[in-house]
């Protein structure tokens, strides 16, 4: 037993001059723990589908007869209402804050939704770029082929061609028939 727990001693001692408790042995062949992280996660592609739609919207004339409507209205309730009512009085400081704060989310998220626009448009220009490619190379080849076609064709036979080479026959053979009336032989020679 004194002899286990010397062994036990031995191999749980530090190298000599370490002061630092050893660390665990990391498995490779198993994926690590997730860690904790400071910031929020999200989805980027929600993210961007959501940006897509604001920037649609901030730019329809809906939004800003809406915006007109509300600075309207704000300008209106802060000029003419009570005074222990109104929450902005004249320079109307918190509605310049207020439009700071909106511009300042608004331009971003048009920046992310345009530049998620280009690469759509950038992955389409490829792809047409690839057809437009298949589409060259098929009329050049279908044009290779009726060019053959043409050569081919100009050493085919014509129904007219062929029609003026049996009456070219035609005459030859009855050029050479003999004329009983003539007394002519079959071979077509006179005595």
């Amino acid at each position: 037993m004194a002899a286990e727990d010397r062994e036990r001693t031995a191999t749980n001692r530090h190298p000599a001059g370490a002061t630092a408790a050893p660390r665990p042995r990391v498995r490779l062949d198993q994926p690590r723990a997730s860690r904790r992280r400071w910031l929020p996660a999200y989805d980027p592609e929600a993210f961007g589908k959501f940006s897509e739609r604001i920037a649609r919207f901030l730019g329809t004339g809906r939004f800003i007869v809406w915006m007109t409507v509300i600075i309207i209205l704000w300008v209106l309730w802060n000029v003419f209402a009570p005074k222990a009512v109104r929450f902005d009085n004249y320079p109307f400081i918190f509605l310049t804050l207020m439009l700071s704060l909106q511009a300042s989310y608004a331009a971003p998220l048009i920046l992310l939704a345009q530049n998620r626009q280009d690469d759509r448009d950038r992955v389409n220009l490829e792809q047409d770029r690839k057809q437009n490619e298949r589409s060259i190379a098929d009329t050049e080849y279908l044009t290779r082929e009726v060019a053959s076609l043409r050569v081919n064709l100009g050493e085919v036979a014509t129904r007219d061609w062929i029609r003026s080479e049996l009456q070219d026959l035609l005459k030859e053979i009855e050029g050479r028939a003999p004329h009983p009336a003539r007394g002519d032989e079959a071979d077509g020679r006179g005595r």
